[in-house]
Parts: C-alpha cells; sequence; structure tokens
C-alpha cells in the first residue's frame, strides 16, 4: 500500500482508468467479431466510429486501430464480393 499521499492519489486514479480502459477494450472485440459475423456495412461503421475513439483517448494506440479498421474493411469487401 502507498504511504504517501500523492502514491494513494495515483492508485485511485489509475483503478479508475484501469477498469474504464478494460471496459472499452472489450466492447471493441466485440464490435471486431459482431462486424465479422454480420459484415455490413452498419456494424463496421460502428466499429470504426469506437475504434476512433478509443484511440482518441489513448486505450489503444492510433496504428492499431488504423490496423484493425483496415483489417475489417478488406473482410467486409470481400464478403460483400462473394454475395454478388
Amino acid at each position: 500500500m502507498p504511504t504517501h499521499k500523492s502514491a494513494e492519489k495515483r492508485l485511485r486514479i489509475s483503478e479508475k482508468e484501469n477498469l474504464r480502459n478494460r471496459a472499452i477494450k472489450s466492447r471493441i472485440k466485440t464490435l471486431i467479431k459482431r462486424t465479422e459475423a454480420a459484415s455490413d456495412q452498419a456494424s463496421l461503421k460502428e466499429a470504426i466510429s469506437f475504434l476512433d475513439k478509443a484511440a482518441r483517448k489513448g486505450v489503444i494506440h492510433p496504428n492499431k486501430a488504423s490496423r484493425i479498421k483496415s483489417r475489417l474493411c478488406r473482410l467486409v469487401q470481400k464478403k460483400s464480393e462473394k454475395e454478388n
């Protein structure tokens, strides 16, 4: 346990941030799975929007968000070509 007042505050803040980051990362995984399963433009748009927000908040690296978005776009495009 921290002994200094500032260390106690940092602990409280880091626990709060940890919970927030975990929830956001969990939501990202859910949206990715949903997009892969459905492969439609609506779910893709929702996933891209959320990935951008997560990157802006610093939960994930912007390059990681970009990489995931690119993979999802290619997947959706490939599945839509197969259907037509």
